[in-house]
C-alpha cells in the first residue's frame, strides 16, 4: 500500500500548491508542465501560457513553487466553455479514465458549488475567479501528476490532516465576503473533511483547492500510521504572511503492517482504519447509560459496548468502547462528553479487515400470510472466485414477524433455513456474472 499524507497544518490548501508539491514527486515533471501549456489551445481568449516549477526557501526550508505567466483577454467564462474545453483537452491526452473522471469531478464540483451558492442553473453560471486558464491548469495538473505516480489505483491511500481555513475577509467581483468563501464553504459542507478556524486572518483554502482535496476522498488523520516514508516535499502558493509559513507538506511512502505482510491475500483488499473511543465512568446510573446507548444508536458509529468494570476507587463503573471511522472521532467525542459529563475520552486510530456483505430479500408465508424477510450475506472476493462467509436471516425482520405471527423466533429460524441453500447458489452464480 503507497500512501500520501497531505499535511495542512501550516499552509491550507489551493489548487497550485497542491499542484507543485505533487511535482516534486515525478521525476520528469517537466514533461507534465509541457503538456498543460498547450491548454491555451483548448481555452478561448489565452494568447500565452508558460509554467515553470521554481525552487524558494521559507523559514530555511526549500520549497516548490509555480511561477505561471498568463495572458488572456476574457475575465469571465460560462461552466459549459469550461467543461468542453477540458474534456477536448482530455481527449487529447494519454491518461487514464480514473484520472480523467477525477479532473471531470473537480470542476463539476466548483460549478455545482457556483451554482447552488449565487441559486442559478449551471448553464446560466458566469463564473469569475473561477474561470482563468490557472483553474484548469491545476485540476488537469493534479491529476496528470497523480497518474504518474499511480494515485489512481487500489493499492494508493490519501490521508490528510485537519484543515486551517483562515478568517477574516475577501474581495470577490461580488464584493467583500467573509472567510471562507461561499463556494469554498459549499464543497467542504459536502465532504467529510475536517476544517477548523485560523490561525491568521485570510483565506488559507480556494475554492480549487478543497474541490481538489474532497474529490481524492482522504481519510482525515493526525498523522498516518505505519508508514515508512520515501519522500517528503514542500511547496507554497502565490500569498505570503509574515506570521504564518504557508507552507504546504506532503509525505510520500509505503505502509507497513498487515497490508505489507502478505500482499496478495484476498483480505488484504478488505482492510481499512477505525478508530476505537474510550472512557471510564462510575458516576452514571442505569438509565443514563441505557439513553447513552440509544442516542449514540442513531449517531455515525460501527458498534458501541458497554463493559461492568472496579475503578481505582474500589467503586463499580463502566468502560464504554464505541468504534467509529477516524472522520467522526471529534463529533462523538464532544457528544460523550456532554451525554455522560466524563472528563476525558481516549482514542486510538487500528486497522481491520471488514469482509464484504449484501442483504437479499425474500418472501416466506406462514399461514397463508406472505412475510419479506431480509438476509445478510457476507463473502470474500478473491482472484479464484467468490468464496460465501455466511448467509443469516436479520433478527429484527425475525422479531417483527414473530410479533405479527405468534410463532417463536426459533421457529421461523428454521423455516428461514429452506431459503439458505437457494440463496447461496443464486448468489454465486449473479455475483459471477
Amino acid at each position: 500500500m503507497r500512501y500520501i499524507y497531505i499535511d495542512l497544518v501550516n499552509s491550507g490548501i489551493s489548487g497550485d500548491m497542491l499542484l507543485a508539491a505533487l511535482l516534486g514527486l515525478v521525476p520528469e515533471y517537466n514533461k507534465i508542465l509541457k503538456e498543460l501549456e498547450k491548454l491555451q489551445n483548448f481555452l478561448p481568449g489565452v494568447s500565452k501560457l508558460e509554467i515553470n516549477l521554481v525552487k524558494t526557501v521559507i523559514t530555511g526550508v526549500q520549497v516548490n513553487k509555480l511561477k505561471i505567466n498568463i495572458k488572456e483577454t476574457k475575465d469571465h467564462r460560462t461552466a459549459t466553455i469550461l467543461q468542453k474545453s477540458l474534456n477536448d483537452f482530455l481527449a487529447n491526452i494519454k491518461i487514464s479514465d480514473p484520472a480523467k473522471i477525477y479532473a471531470k469531478n473537480v470542476l463539476n464540483t466548483l460549478i455545482q458549488a457556483e451554482a447552488e451558492v449565487h441559486g442559478e442553473l449551471i448553464e446560466n453560471i458566469h463564473l469569475h475567479e473561477l474561470s482563468s486558464v490557472d483553474t484548469l491548469l491545476d485540476i488537469i495538473g493534479v491529476a496528470i501528476a497523480l497518474e504518474r505516480i499511480h494515485g489512481f489505483k487500489d493499492d494508493f491511500k490519501i490521508v490528510c490532516s485537519k484543515i486551517p481555513l483562515g478568517s477574516g475577509t475577501i474581495n470577490t467581483k461580488h464584493g467583500i465576503l467573509a472567510v471562507p468563501a461561499p463556494a469554498t464553504l459549499k464543497i467542504l459542507e459536502k465532504s467529510d473533511l475536517i476544517t477548523y478556524g485560523g490561525p491568521i486572518e485570510s483565506e488559507l483554502v480556494t475554492p480549487t483547492g478543497a474541490a481538489l482535496l474532497a474529490n481524492l476522498e482522504p481519510q482525515v488523520l493526525q498523522y498516518p500510521v505505519e508508514m515508512n516514508i520515501l519522500k517528503s516535499v514542500y511547496s507554497t502558493g502565490q500569498k505570503e504572511f509574515d506570521n504564518f509559513t504557508n507552507v504546504l507538506r506532503i509525505i510520500y511512502g509505503d505502509g507497513k503492517g498487515l497490508q505489507l505482510s502478505n500482499s496478495k491475500h484476498p483480505l488484504q483488499m478488505y482492510l481499512e482504519q477505525v478508530a476505537i473511543l474510550e472512557t471510564d465512568v462510575d458516576d452514571v446510573s442505569g438509565e443514563l447509560l441505557g439513553n447513552f446507548i440509544t442516542t449514540f444508536e442513531k449517531e455515525d458509529i460501527l458498534d458501541i459496548q458497554i463493559t461492568p468494570s472496579i475503578t481505582k476507587k474500589n467503586r463499580p463503573g463502566y468502560i464504554i468502547k464505541i468504534l467509529c471511522y477516524p472522520a467522526h472521532i471529534f463529533q462523538l467525542i464532544e457528544k460523550i462528553i456532554h451525554e455522560l459529563g466524563t472528563l476525558g475520552v481516549r482514542y486510538n486510530i487500528i486497522n481491520r479487515v471488514c469482509v464484504d456483505r449484501k442483504i437479499e430479500k425474500k418472501s416466506i408465508t406462514i399461514d397463508e400470510k406472505i412475510y419479506d424477510l431480509n438476509f445478510k450475506i457476507s463473502f470474500i472476493k478473491s482472484d479464484t472466485g467468490i468464496e460465501i462467509v455466511n448467509i443469516k436471516p436479520e433478527f429484527e425482520d425475525l422479531k417483527k414477524i414473530s410479533e405479527e405471527s405468534s410463532l417463536s423466533i426459533r421457529k421461523l429460524q428454521l423455516i428461514a433455513q429452506e431459503k439458505l441453500k437457494q440463496i447461496y447458489y443464486n448468489f454465486k452464480i449473479n455475483v459471477k456474472k
